[in-house]
């Protein structure tokens, strides 16, 4: 069975039950889970709104970067999940989940695949600020 088990780029709240379940494995000694959610600051500044976009490619580069780390780490299983459109604060925006023999096999991977979607899928924030300023953030930063 492929362990890439969930991918996507969803304009729905995304779940963290189905993405843990996703990467349940009897094989795994360790699973790691990170949840990236809407802050309601950043720059110091009070964020008052937040919308990502992505680009059309950005299903099959997160399909690469998912394909890279398994090949790179040996893991039993892994998901990411990303949300598009407007966000409030507090709503989750991105999770990874990665399960694998032993803990440290799974943070190194987790921690791999969560850089590596934010520095490699183009995906775009556009984040306003309460002082009426705005900025656009790009993944493949």
């Amino acid at each position: 069975m492929d362990v890439i088990r969930l991918l996507g780029i969803r304009d729905t709240s995304l779940s963290v039950p189905e993405v843990l379940a996703a990467v349940g494995d009897h094989a795994a000694g360790g699973t790691t889970l990170f949840v990236g959610t809407v802050r309601e600051q950043d720059h110091g500044k009070p964020v008052t709104r937040l919308s990502y976009s992505a680009h059309p490619s950005a299903g099959d580069e997160l399909r690469r970067v998912a394909e890279k780390v398994a090949a790179d780490f040996p893991v039993t299983a892994l998901a990411a999940v990303h949300r598009v459109g407007d966000l409030e604060l507090g709503d989750i925006a991105v999770i990874v989940a990665v399960a694998a023999p032993h803990r440290q096999e799974a943070f190194a991977a987790s921690r791999r695949l969560i850089d590596d979607l934010k520095a490699e899928v183009p995906i775009w924030k556009h984040q306003a600020f309460a002082d009426g300023s705005a900025e656009w953030v790009g993944a493949c930063e």
